[in-house]
């Protein structure tokens, strides 16, 4: 495992090249395309943002509520495709379980070029999302964020803000969405994965204040953020309410330093568990005007099935062939007045 943890790090410093002739300027708001599947191409194809007075599209259908689901699908083991397709299997699994009046987002960190491939071939993908990354020209590290909306939300921004104060190339990766039955309102999600590991100075502080920024932005009335957070110091435990905004799993009676809220260690390496521990990295922060009616943990004991590919991730040091250390998290919303 130590082995793939510093061929990470090499390919990120390879990267550094491709920050040096970026397009975009850290911490500025950079947009970006989302595509829909052309079954007549036969191809994922650059869709158009819905104008803000026509955003009804959710209001139309009766959609009163969000599922977001966020899942960090680990980059560094091998065997990305055959993880990934259990990954969204499992997904599949779980979205088509919602009722209509519920649309569903997804959010997945830490996906490779080879992830967006297996993503976009997926049949249940292109019937019913839109996806935000066919390629990774908007990303600053061979590893990334990418979001799927459900196609009966009206999209009517897509933006990504790479962050200045970041070691590994991180951002923050913007979708505004209208939501509400009624009177439709501009819900804006952020889908991040904030820095890694306790350096000094740590960049998490600032990286959640860049984010709240743009979730307190006027004209939106209400936002979520959520993925990897990284929350593994005490600092972490109070970014939200240092920024104005609600922790999800906290809002609902949750309580830090207990096993129904941990999110990473659970399916980790056997070494890094023991030298780490359990902790709450995954969360969800939300403002504005948006009723919180669940949130829940999902992805546990999700395995590979081939067996060889099982033998060699055990061989790595886990105790079972798990396709990812982080578990999913669950947060389902409503717009109110």
């Amino acid at each position: 495992m130590d082995k793939l943890i510093q061929k990470a790090i090499e390919n990120n410093e390879v990267m550094a090249e491709r920050v040096s002739s970026a397009r975009w300027k850290p911490d500025e708001p950079h947009p970006q395309l989302y595509y829909t599947y052309d079954n007549n191409k036969q191809a994922w194809e650059p869709a158009e943002d819905a104008p803000l007075p026509q955003g009804l599209a959710s209001g139309r259908l009766g959609i009163t509520r969000l599922a977001l689901y966020s899942w960090n699908v680990d980059f560094m083991l091998p065997f990305p495709k055959p993880r990934m397709d259990a990954a969204l299997d499992h997904l599949e699994s779980l979205t088509s379980k919602l009722p209509p009046t519920t649309a569903a987002v997804v959010f997945l960190q830490e996906c490779l070029e080879e992830d967006l491939a297996t993503v976009g071939e997926k049949r249940w993908i292109r019937e019913k999302f839109h996806v935000t990354d066919i390629d990774t020209m908007s990303w600053a590290s061979y590893y990334g964020t990418t979001t799927l909306v459900d196609r009966h939300l009206d999209i009517t921004s897509c933006f990504r803000v790479h962050y200045q104060k970041t070691r590994m190339q991180r951002d923050a990766f913007f979708v505004d969405i209208s939501l509400g039955s009624s009177h439709p309102k501009t819900v804006r999600l952020c889908n991040t994965h904030l820095e890694s590991l306790a350096y000094e100075p740590p960049y998490r502080p600032p990286q959640m204040q860049l984010v709240a920024k743009h979730m307190h932005a006027e004209g939106v009335d209400g936002a979520l953020a959520a993925g990897d957070f990284n929350a593994i110091q005490p600092f972490d435990r109070t970014l939200h309410l240092e920024n104005d905004l609600k922790d999800a799993y906290l809002e609902l009676g949750g309580r830090e330093d207990s096993e129904e809220g941990y999110t990473w260690g659970q399916q980790a390496a056997t070494n890094l568990r023991e030298r780490f521990g359990c902790s709450r990295m995954d969360k969800v922060y939300f403002t504005g005007s948006l009723k919180l009616h669940s949130f829940e943990r999902f992805g546990a004991d999700i395995q590979i099935s081939d067996q060889s590919q099982r033998d060699e991730i055990v061989d790595l040091g886990f105790e079972k062939p798990w396709i990812t250390d982080h578990l999913g998290i669950k947060a389902e919303v409503e717009v109110v007045d």
